[in-house]
């Protein structure tokens, strides 16, 4: 969830060991547990929290218009069946991202979403890539928005939600 959250307008909030996902409270007593860094589960974590900053700081989208309507679009705020929940994010200078959220264990094959023009789309983050500890399902790097129109976008796109992930794309 933390790709959801760093793609949501406003601005982050990570406790201190959450980018290691510490196990207990941090305790200004202690240190950081640093040894979990040894299980490749912890460390995909931190390398997620890595990238996620470096992503959020090279996309315009993701905060040059932060706190004004125009800055967020849902494309999908009603699948409670699936637990799929997309919105979009758009930049000042017409920079667009969507972030793509599948809420349930099951990978969603063939799963369709609207989005905002036609095209490539890349694939920035994927949560469950295998660098992050995950399964590595996802799009295989991009997907094409040529499909109807779709969540009351003009356009739409066949994807691969992975199971428990968030998946950023950008038009490429």
């Amino acid at each position: 969830l933390y790709a959801w959250m760093w793609a949501h307008p406003g601005k982050q909030l990570l406790f201190m060991g959450g980018e290691l996902a510490q196990e207990r409270e941090w305790d200004h007593d202690r240190s950081l547990d640093w040894h979990l860094l040894g299980d490749a589960g912890h460390a995909g974590v931190q390398q997620l929290v890595r990238d996620l900053n470096h992503t959020y700081r090279e996309r315009a989208a993701l905060w040059s218009v932060d706190f004004e309507p125009e800055g967020f679009r849902w494309l999908v705020s009603d699948d409670a069946d699936h637990n799929i929940a997309a919105f979009c994010r758009h930049g000042r200078d017409g920079e667009v991202l969507a972030c793509l959220a599948n809420l349930s264990p099951v990978p969603r094959h063939h799963h369709v979403v609207g989005l905002p023009q036609g095209g490539t789309w890349r694939e920035v983050l994927n949560t469950d890539a295998h660098h992050y500890g995950g399964s590595g399902v996802g799009n295989l790097g991009a997907v094409q928005a040529d499909g109807p129109p779709a969540h009351g976008q003009p356009t739409s796109a066949t994807v691969t939600l992975p199971p428990l992930a968030v998946v950023w794309l950008e038009p490429a």
